[in-house]
C-alpha cells in the first residue's frame, strides 16, 4: 500500500491553514487525498489555567510556549508519525535550501513546530531534537507562513503533483543553478524580442542559450551558488 506524505503541523492557529495550500494544484491534491495535512492545534493542550504559554524565566517580553503543552500535543500523535523529521522555525536556525525540501519529499513526511511571540521552551527543542530552520534573513510574527513555505516545496514535488516533470528538473537551485529567462507570445513586446535561439527549432541551440544565462545569472546574483556550481564541476 503506497504511503501518503503527511505534514503534522504544531500551531496555536489553525485556522491560517490551509491558506496558499488549499489553491491550484497543491489544493487539489490534498482534496483528493494525494498528501495529507494534520493540524494540531496547541490551545487544545493547555498547561495550567487554560494558557499553552507563559512569561520567560530570566525576565523579558513576551511569552515562551509551555514545554508541558507541547508534550501533551505530541502525544497526540500516533507512534509512526512521531518518529518523522522534527522542525522548528526560528530566525537563528539554518537556512533552508532545495536540498532539505527533496529530502524532506522522500521522507514519510515531517512534524513542524510554529512558534509565537518569544518562540518556545529550549528544553523542547532539545527534548525533541528538533532542527532549528530558517526560511531567510527576516523574522515573522509566526512559523505558520513558513510551515507552507516547506509544505508547498515539497508538495510539488511529490509523484503526480506536477504535470511536467521537466518543469521541475530546470528549476532554480537545481544543480546549484538559478533558472534561465522564460518567454511566450508575442514574438515582440514593448521593442523588445524574444532571442531568436528560442524560435529557431535547433534544440541544441535552445539548450546552450538557456544553461549561458543559467550561468550568467547565477555568477551575478547568487555568486555563494556560482561557487558551488563550479566545485561541483570540477569535481567531475
Amino acid at each position: 500500500m503506497k504511503k501518503i506524505w503527511q505534514a503534522n503541523v504544531f500551531t496555536a492557529f489553525p485556522e491560517a491553514f490551509p491558506g496558499n495550500l488549499g489553491v491550484s494544484r497543491i489544493g487539489k491534491s490534498l482534496q483528493r487525498g494525494d498528501w495529507q495535512l494534520n493540524l494540531i492545534d496547541l490551545k487544545q493542550f493547555p498547561a495550567k489555567n487554560d494558557r499553552i504559554d507563559d512569561t520567560p524565566c530570566g525576565g523579558g517580553p513576551g511569552m515562551v510556549l509551555s514545554p508541558i503543552t507541547f508534550e501533551k500535543a505530541f502525544s497526540s500523535l500516533s507512534k509512526n508519525a512521531q518518529s518523522l523529521r522534527k522542525i522548528y522555525f526560528s530566525p537563528r536556525g539554518r537556512q533552508l535550501n532545495q536540498n532539505d525540501i527533496e529530502q524532506i519529499s522522500r521522507e514519510d513526511g515531517v512534524i513542524m513546530l510554529c512558534g509565537r511571540y518569544e518562540g518556545v521552551d529550549q528544553r523542547i527543542i532539545d527534548a525533541y531534537e528538533m532542527e532549528e530552520i530558517s526560511i531567510g534573513d527576516f523574522v515573522l510574527l509566526g512559523g505558520e507562513v513558513a510551515a507552507m513555505v516547506i509544505i508547498e516545496s515539497c508538495v510539488r514535488l511529490l509523484e503526480g503533483i506536477v504535470g511536467d516533470c521537466e518543469s521541475i528538473a530546470d528549476d532554480s537551485f537545481q544543480n546549484f543553478l538559478l533558472e534561465h529567462d522564460q518567454y511566450t507570445k508575442p514574438q515582440n513586446f514593448q521593442n523588445r524580442s524574444v532571442p531568436e535561439e528560442l524560435l529557431s527549432g535547433n534544440h541544441e541551440k535552445i539548450s546552450e542559450l538557456r544553461l549561458n544565462q543559467s550561468k550568467i545569472l547565477t555568477s551575478t546574483r547568487r555568486p555563494d551558488l556560482w561557487a558551488k556550481y563550479v566545485a561541483e564541476k570540477m569535481k567531475n
